[in-house]
Order: structure tokens, then sequence, then C-alpha cells
């Protein structure tokens, strides 16, 4: 039995306490099928994540089967939840939906075992049609159905649903709730579901209705229409507005025993839950990495649009590089040992050899930041969005635990691919259009690695803080664009301010590493023609500042992940 005693859940808005949920009593038995309703914003949905534990309490107990769960939580095998949203990528199928959620949520012990489970949900909610389409092409009702496949696969003895019918027709919200009706007798599950909707009340074994925080009635459905004294159920919000919350309430206080006692027998006679759900146990940590890792490969590979603008980057942005570099870098002028010239044409040889070394060194400080700041702008492409994307997916899985570091190291993993394919490409093709370059070119590889890396790790930390893409992508954008100007590598910045950003921007230490390595080669004298404004680093130390950078980034990313955002 669920047992809800004197719940109270107060926030603070503006400095002042408002109370969405107020004293709220329930007694709900295992087995049932109950509806939650009442007018918008009356506190449904949370007095749903109350029960489940995303939002606490600030008074009250709540208990299961005797068990208070502020002491001992549900377990993601226990518990399952079905929020608002979709909670499955578009560009899987539905197959692939459900065996990647058994994977993250259930530890299997063979691929038979897998199939099991898998095919008593596909028989269970009536998916065996559409288990090749993908999410992106499936109708209201259809994804509705495959929310709550991906909650079965754990068979939970306690399942809630945040408003699964609202937006269908009403055929397509008929069959919900008749699935979720036979879902809950079909074994000992309580499912409660929350509903704007008074249609196929009859459905149900209980009803709830709130209003405006405070519980108003909880009684079959058949008792409904008396107990407001009205001719049928649409009728019962305007009803409600008659009289204010409290005097409701308190008229339920006085009422409740009579209809709660038509409610005890239902469970008499339940059958125990048969099914194998306490035999389950959590998949673990690397279990859940490889299953995230092939999931996410899976969603890029069938993304067009990404695949395209990719690829678009990765071969034309060196191109573009090439193109500044593709007449060679020609050796510098150098002033003779001897010389029987004038002193006129001695200064004016000296002012050539000069103008030679400041244009040969401004090329190859160009073409070294024009590869830094392009890899920049790839990086920012790589991860601004990932995490930001598909944070609501995120939250729902963590609620059903998921491992965070599985989730950062399974990111890792797979920009790790993308930052390595861009970057040797990148090092390799200016090499090969610009092969009088200066430098070692592993070195150089090394550093355009470390740049790219530094910077998809920062803006996934962004992408982890943020509460939304757009605002993830902006930032990022943003962090891009001062890259350059902030660098020291066009206009020497002032000697106040350098100290302070120099070490924030990941592309001073690229391009600062990459000339300090060429110093030593006949272009010495080139290079530092160009960068008497802007002091060069020792290569080791701009090493060492593009490692913390990818350090600090997935620091961010870890906690922006764990901390909760619902």
């Amino acid at each position: 039995m669920l047992n809800l005693k004197n719940i109270n859940f107060t926030i603070k808005k503006d400095g002042e306490e408002i109370n969405l949920i107020k004293d709220t009593n329930l007694k709900i038995n295992k087995g049932s099928f109950v509806a939650v309703v009442g007018p918008s914003g009356c506190g449904k949905t949370t007095l749903l994540k109350i029960i489940a534990g995303i939002n606490e309490q600030n008074k009250g107990q709540i208990t299961w089967d005797n068990r208070d769960l502020s002491e001992e939580d549900f377990s993601p095998i226990e518990l399952g939840y079905v929020p608002q949203f979709s909670v499955a990528f578009d560009e899987l199928t539905v197959s692939e939906s459900i065996k990647t959620s058994i994977k993250l949520r259930v530890k299997t012990d063979s691929k038979k075992h897998l199939s099991e489970i898998y095919d008593t949900i596909i028989e269970q909610t009536g998916l065996g049609e559409l288990t090749d389409r993908r999410v992106n092409v499936l109708s209201g009702g259809q994804k509705r159905r495959l929310s709550l496949a991906l909650e079965l696969v754990t068979n939970p003895k306690l399942l809630l649903c945040d408003e699964v019918t609202s937006g269908l027709d009403p055929k397509s919200e008929n069959e919900i709730v008749s699935l979720m009706h036979s879902l809950s007798n079909s074994s000992n599950r309580l499912i409660i579901n929350v509903t704007h909707s008074l249609n196929n009340l009859d459905l149900y074994d209980s009803v709830v209705v709130l209003y405006d925080g405070y519980t108003v009635y909880h009684g079959p459905p058949s008792n409904l229409n008396h107990y407001f004294s009205v001719n049928s159920a649409e009728e019962i919000y305007p009803m409600l507005t008659n009289r204010s919350n409290l005097e409701w309430h308190n008229s339920w206080i006085k009422h409740r025993t009579k209809y709660e006692e038509d409610l005890l027998p239902q469970s008499i006679g339940s059958e125990p839950n048969k099914n194998k759900s306490d035999n389950l146990t959590p998949a673990n940590a690397m279990e859940q990495f490889f299953a995230l890792s092939v999931r996410r490969w899976k969603i890029f590979l069938r993304d067009k649009t990404q695949i395209i603008l990719h690829l678009g980057m990765l071969f034309l942005f060196p191109i573009l590089v090439a193109l500044f570099g593709f007449d060679g870098i020609d050796q510098p002028k150098s002033m003779p040992n001897q010389t029987n010239e004038n002193i006129i044409d001695q200064l004016n040889y000296q002012v050539s050899v000069s103008q030679s070394h400041v244009k040969i060194g401004s090329l190859i400080s160009g073409l070294v930041m024009f590869q830094v700041i392009l890899l920049t702008l790839m990086a920012s492409n790589n991860s601004s969005r990932e995490i930001a994307g598909e944070r609501e997916i995120l939250e729902k899985e963590k609620f059903s635990g998921l491992h965070i570091s599985s989730y950062i190291f399974s990111k890792i993993g797979f920009l790790s691919t993308l930052v390595f394919l861009q970057s040797i490409w990148m090092g390799i093709f200016v090499q090969i259009c610009i092969p009088s370059l200066p430098g070692n070119i592993i070195t150089r590889l090394i550093i355009l690695l470390l740049v790219n890396a530094s910077m998809t790790s920062i803006c996934l930390g962004i992408s982890a803080m943020m509460r939304n893409p757009e605002q993830s992508s902006l930032l990022s954008i943003y962090l891009v664009g001062f890259q350059l100007p902030l660098s020291g590598a066009i206009l020497a910045l002032p000697d106040w301010i350098s100290p302070i950003t120099q070490p924030l921007i990941s592309a001073y230490w690229a391009w600062s590493g990459s000339l300090d390595s060429m110093k030593g080669e006949y272009f010495g004298q080139s290079i530092d023609a160009v960068t008497q404004e802007t002091s060069l680093q020792s290569i080791n130390i701009c090493f060492a500042w593009l490692v913390i950078h990818i350090i600090i980034g997935i620091f961010f990313a870890y906690s922006g992940s764990k901390r909760p955002q619902w």
C-alpha cells in the first residue's frame, strides 16, 4: 500500500512562501489504477513528483508497504515514471529504443534474457507492428505507448504517469487509458495517472480530485457525480469554483471515511506479481556505457544534417587554410657577413630584410592561428548542444538509475573520435599543401588535438550547465568569437588585461605553443619579428594549460549533468 500522511510542499517565490500541496492524506492499494485530476495548476504533477522522490515534501511522511521512503527510497527497479515529454530519440526505431532501455536499466544474463523481456513488453503494449518504425514517424498515441513500454522494462511495482493522454484525440486517449488499465489488472501493480481529462474515468479503480493544492475527493469514480452534486464529470471543474479550496477540503475531511471504505475491497484477492521483477538487478556502469555509446553513434549516423555539416567542416576548413599558403613560405632574407656597399644601401637592405621577416612571420603566425580558430569552431559544433539538447531524456534516465560516469565517458568516447579525425586531417592536409610550413609535424598535430579537445571539453561543460541548447550554443559561439581578439595574436593586449584573459583562451596556448616549437628553426627570427608585443610561452607550459582546460571542461560536464534540472 502507498500511504501519504499530512504531505505539504512549499516553494518560495519573490520572498513569499507558496503552498502547492497542503495536508494531503491518501491510502492507495496495490493493484489499483488511480486517476489524479483537477484544474490546471492545482498541484497534480507536483504531487506525482513528491511520490516519485523528485520533489521532497516539506512536511509529512510517505510509506510503501510500511517502508518509510525518506529512509529507504524506491529502487530504480521498483518504480517507473512516465513524464509529460517524450523519452525516446527520434532517430531510433521502436525496437532499438526498448532494447536500449533494457540495457540501461536491467542487467541481462544473455541475449535470450534480453529477448524475453523485450517480447513481454511488446506483447503488453501492442507495439508488435511498429517495431521497425522510427520514433519521429509515430503518432501521438503510439509515442505514449512507447513511453509506457520504456518504463515496463523493469516490471515496476509502482508506475507513475504524468499527463500521458494530454493532446490526444478521444480514440487514442481511450486506447492509452485502456492499456494502463490492463497493465494494472494483469499484475499487482499500482498505476497512478495524472490527467486533466475527465473522460474514461469509469476505467479507473479510484479518482483523486485536487483543487488548489488540497485533496477534495478520493473514492470510486461511480460516486463522483453524487459527491459533487453534478450530472456529469465535465461539470466538476466549474462546480469547484463555487467554493474555496479550504471549504471543499474541510467538507471532504468530514465525508472521506465513507468513500474511502468503498476502495478497500480492491485489494482483496489481488494476485501477487508473478513476473520476474524481484529477480531483476540494475545494469552496471560498464553495461550502461556500452549501451549509451552504441546509441549515440546510431543517432549521429542517422542525422543527415549533422553528417553533412561535419563533413563540410572536415574537408572545407583545411582547404581554406591551404589557400592562404598555397604559394608556399619563402626563405627570409638575411644580412650578409661582409659588404662593400655604402651605408645607404646597407640600411635599405636591412629594411628589406626586416620587412621580409615580418611578412613571412605574419604568414606563419596567421596560418597557425587560422587552423586553431577553425578547430575551435569545429569543437563548438561538436559539443555545444551535446548534453543540453537531450537534457530532458538525461534527467529521466538519471531518475531510472543511470550512472553519470557512464554518461560522461560515453560522451568523451564519441567526441574524442570527432576530435581525432578533425585535428589529424587538418594538420596532415595543411602539411601536404604547405610543405614549407616550419615545425615538427608530430608536435603540431599534438597541439591541434589538444586545442580541439580543450574547446570541445569546455563547450561540453557549458552544454551541461545550461538549461536548453539555445543558451548553450549561443554561449559557445561567443566563446569561440573571443578566441582570436583575446589571444593577442592579431593585436597585442594591454599589459594589465593580458594575464587575466590569456589563461582562459585555448587558442592563445595553441598558437603560442606552435610558434615556440618553430623558433629553433630557420624561421625563428621571422617569428620573433611578429611576436614582440605578445610574449610566447614554452611549449610544455602550453601543453599543460590545454590539458587543464580539458580537465575543467570535463569537471563542469560531470557536475552539470549530475545537477537535477527537471
